[in-house]
């Protein structure tokens, strides 16, 4: 009798735990969309000057609240997967013309030159010379749609293909990029101030490219002539600081590492006759047995300790990361320079971004610009669900060379205007 009158309340006991299952799976979600994260215009960091009070008035998006898609914009890890698998939705293919370089070593350096398709909002002839992320290249979508973008707000792009990156074109010497070569992209740089004498240069540099930019201005005052300003997005800064956090499953990184190494582990082997073949002239600490630990290698850094640094002889990998970092170069740098990362970003650990904070308090050309989402490359804006095809990091990179060219310009003439005054005088 007791158990015929407990059987109807079993149901009630099943809806409970429905309910329960219910609003675990919907926690889960939230907590992994992050959509408790509110909005909020990017953090920024830069000393008080003339310089960041004109770019505060000319740059909006800098004072805007970024607002990423509402359903999955807040997530730095679906940001960053939709940027690494599909680049950008829809994107664009601007037309352009492939160079060839014959570096001293023997290496073919390439990359495209695209004109610009509209007259440039101060009129003058400005090229932005890109440098790609980590294997990346002309082709690659984010690019293509960057650079269509640049086009139309009169821009010419000389944009680098890291040398073994692009699929079609063999390597000629016993060397591909590395994290911090600048080689490639000065030969570029020196090809376009040759051709186009009388332009200025915008220099923009996207993850590990923003490394490489930001070391090859450093390297030498010469490196900054003709160059109105520098642009770094969602780079790390320090390789050494960052491979111990690289090596962590906070964040997921130690995944994110896994498979940028398997990545980066298919384009070497892509290039094995070039690289480890028999008539090849290796490296004298390049050998046979560095290509059998390449194949069991699971992070960047095994891959950069057995094969990258021995391409520029280097002793070890902490001197191979310490020389080629942009860190210990960044003062070195004079023009205007916008460092650009995301707080949400899971390949850059927090401590990373100790470096731009403490640059932008020091120099006043330095604006550290930090928003709380985007990821890495990611950047996305969009409604609910579906993304724009351009995204506020294109938006924003434009944005700041068109208000350093009108800066620039208004230098001009106002040092004009002056020298007419002393001259009537």
């Amino acid at each position: 009798m007791n158990a015929m009158l407990e059987t109807p309340e079993l149901p009630a006991v099943f809806d409970g735990v429905k309910l329960a299952a219910v609003a675990a799976v919907l926690y889960v979600i939230v907590r992994c969309l992050n959509l408790k994260s509110p909005t909020a215009p990017p953090e920024l960091y830069f000393q008080d000057s003339g310089l960041s009070c004109f770019l505060l008035k000319s740059c909006p998006l800098l004072t805007k609240e970024y607002i990423p898609p509402l359903i999955w914009g807040k997530s730095g890890h679906i940001q960053t997967a939709l940027y690494g698998k599909m680049g950008r939705v829809r994107s664009p293919h601007p037309y352009g013309h492939r160079k060839f370089i014959t570096m001293s070593d023997g290496a073919t350096s390439t990359f495209d030159l695209f004109e610009p398709l509209a007259e440039h909002c101060v009129g003058d002839d400005v090229t932005m010379v890109i440098c790609p992320g980590i294997a990346n290249h002309s082709e690659k979508q984010y690019i293509r749609t960057f650079v269509d973008y640049a086009q139309k707000n009169g821009y010419r792009c000389a944009v680098l293909n890291h040398l073994g990156a692009l699929p079609n074109i063999e390597l000629t010497s016993p060397r591909m990029f590395t994290y911090g070569c600048t080689w490639e992209f000065g030969a570029m740089v020196n090809y376009i101030k040759k051709t186009y004498p009388l332009t200025q240069l915008v220099v923009v540099g996207f993850s590990l490219g923003g490394n490489i930019v930001c070391k090859y201005l450093g390297e030498t005052q010469a490196n900054q002539e003709k160059v109105l300003c520098c642009v770094s997005v969602c780079q790390g800064y320090s390789a050494l600081r960052a491979q111990e956090t690289f090596m962590q499953w906070d964040q997921c990184r130690r995944f994110y590492n896994f498979l940028m190494a398997d990545n980066m582990k298919k384009i070497i082997l892509s290039h094995r006759q070039a690289l480890f073949g028999d008539h090849v002239k290796k490296p004298q600490s390049l050998e046979d047995t560095d290509l059998s630990r390449l194949y069991t290698a699971t992070s960047l850094m095994q891959i950069d300790d057995n094969v990258m640094r021995k391409f520029h002889g280097y002793n070890s990998l902490k001197e191979y990361y310490e020389e080629e970092s942009c860190m210990r170069y960044l003062h070195r740098i004079y023009v205007p320079l916008m460092l650009v990362n995301a707080a949400d970003d899971p390949l850059v650990h927090e401590s990373l971004l100790t470096i731009p904070k403490s640059l932008s308090e020091k120099r006043e050309n330095v604006m550290f610009v930090l928003p709380l989402h985007g990821g890495h490359l990611g950047f996305f804006e969009g409604s609910v669900l579906f993304p724009e095809p351009l995204t506020w990091m294109d938006k924003l990179v434009v944005e700041y060379a068109n208000a350093i060219c009108q800066w620039e310009r208004n230098k001009s003439q106002c040092s004009d205007t002056e020298q007419v005054e002393a001259d009537l005088e």
